[in-house]
């Protein structure tokens, strides 16, 4: 067999090991793999690359290394989900470095951490003094997840008591110029609304690069051409209106009517109808 065809031959089998011995790792990105997952990775690509062009080496003895390297990873993965000890071993365990604003000199050593990539990790998470930090662990993969302390944390609206709504995953209903019906009835719509919403903002859905709706039914699009100016929809604004237009006029009619009975309905349900009004103003703003 000619040399070339034959490193054809073992570069197209080890891409064929490659990519069904990558589904047996667990999925994580590269920065995410514990050293023992990077160094398994790393050997089985070096085994496929120097095995594809080193002839002199049997095929065979390609194949005992790769599955080694290969089956003993996912294996001790698999042993891993089930023992923590396991887990401790190959992976190691986080190392606290700060506690209540001071660094953890002894556990710095241990990790072999130094002051200068501690202070740029923190600088990664916007934290410029030790201080400030409550507790941060150097983990197994060399990062550094901070707490800070509480009066450092940035305010939410729950700290606030402000009353939100929730967010759901968009459906991305266009792509490319191109209708996706599944994820279009998953949320109840069909084609006939979706030209609707269309013709609503003046946009053709062959212009449309990306189109998403969100879990209240409003529709947003991305165009090919960046000139053209979509308008913000306008549905929740103007539903939101009407509510409170009705609430008004409800209190000009309790004002107008001359039947003290009538004037206590008339301003019930201008009351019914503030209580409506913020129940849904963080839907609807």
């Amino acid at each position: 067999m000619p040399g070339w065809l034959e490193i054809v031959l073992r570069s197209a089998v080890g891409l064929i090991v490659v990519m069904f011995g990558a589904k047996l790792f667990v999925r994580k990105a590269v920065g995410d793999l514990s050293y023992f997952e990077f160094i398994a990775a790393a050997a089985v690509a070096i085994i496929v690359g120097v095995g594809s062009v080193a002839l002199a080496i049997p095929p065979g003895h390609v194949a005992i290394a790769l599955f080694i390297w290969i089956f003993i990873p996912y294996l001790i993965g698999s042993l891993s989900v089930k023992s923590l000890r396991i887990r401790n071993l190959v992976g190691g365990k986080g190392v606290p470095i700060i506690k209540d604003g001071k660094i953890l000199e002894d556990n710095m050593r241990k990790g072999r951490y130094t002051t200068d990539e501690l202070l740029t990790k923190l600088r990664t998470k916007n934290v410029f003094r030790v201080a400030d930090v409550e507790f941060a662990i150097l983990e197994p993969n060399g990062a550094v997840n901070v707490l800070l302390k509480k009066d450092y944390q940035p305010l939410t609206p729950k700290d606030m008591q402000i009353q939100v709504a929730p967010i759901k995953q968009p459906e991305t209903v266009i792509m490319d110029g191109k209708i996706l019906d599944e994820p279009l009835s998953t949320i109840g719509f069909n084609r006939r609304w979706l030209e609707h919403e269309l013709d609503k903002i003046g946009v053709a859905i062959e212009n449309v690069y990306l189109g998403q709706v969100d879990s209240y039914g409003e529709l947003t699009v991305d165009v090919f051409d960046d000139q053209i100016e979509i308008p913000e929809p306008t549905e929740k604004p103007l539903l939101f209106a009407a509510i409170k237009k009705c609430q008004a006029d409800l209190e000009v009619f309790s004002m107008q009517t001359e039947s003290e009975q009538t004037k206590k309905m008339y301003k019930r349900c201008a009351h019914e109808m503030e209580d409506v009004m913020k129940k849904l103003k963080p839907l609807l703003k």
